[in-house]
């Protein structure tokens, strides 16, 4: 990765400040080889990236429990209660407005945010993480600024995106994160199945990786 982050310094430096905000550098990987109508070759991964996102989204926590709310809340995260969801649901602007936080729940209160919101969250890969074990508030804080998921959107489309930094981030640790995701997608289906790989910022061209 040695000349691919020289490359991507370059790039960094020539992109990066030209937006009145903080671009996203997003990864492209294409496909080739996979039939993705197979569920076994489908994508379905959760990447923690050794250098973060760059961006802080909102974390958003759907419980009820008083005391794992008042925990939450020192930690700054906002609180959805088990009561709000049905106004939630009533309301598509607070409905959309769900979009822009990483989400969590209490697992008791998952089957209800599926029932009344999963059409919604699920095609959009924004459904609530469900808080198992023992639970250490900062931790996820910590873990969910971390997180990606990456996901195929359908069996005739080949071709995954997600994000590896933002164009603050130096090219050390933004190629440190593409290696992350490209060392777990070349577990799932195989080095031999990726056609190639590009990475850009949110509103840049795109440099090719490999």
């Amino acid at each position: 990765m040695a000349e691919n982050n020289e490359n991507l310094s370059k790039f960094l430096d020539e992109n990066k400040g030209k937006r009145k905000f903080k671009q996203s550098v997003e990864l492209a990987i294409n496909f080739k080889g996979l039939d993705f109508s197979k569920q076994d070759n489908r994508i379905n991964l959760e990447i923690i990236l050794p250098n973060g996102k760059g961006k802080v989204r909102k974390i958003g926590l759907f419980a009820s429990d008083k005391g794992l709310i008042a925990e939450a809340e020192k930690n700054g995260i906002e609180i959805f209660r088990d009561t709000d969801i049905p106004a939630i649901v009533a309301d598509s602007t607070r409905l959309s407005s769900l979009l822009d936080y990483e989400l969590i729940a209490q697992p008791n209160l998952m089957p209800i945010i599926a029932k009344n919101m999963g059409q919604f969250l699920g095609p959009r890969n924004r459904m609530p993480k469900p808080l198992l074990g023992n639970i250490n508030v900062a931790n996820i804080v910590n873990e969910l600024n971390r997180r990606i998921v990456i996901r195929n959107k359908g069996k005739n489309l080949p071709t995954v995106h997600c994000i590896v930094g933002s164009e603050d981030m130096d090219a050390d640790k933004i190629g440190r994160n593409v290696n992350e995701v490209l060392d777990s997608i070349n577990k799932k289906v195989g080095a031999n199945h990726i056609r190639s790989v590009y990475l850009k910022l949110t509103m840049s061209k795109p440099l090719r990786l490999q």
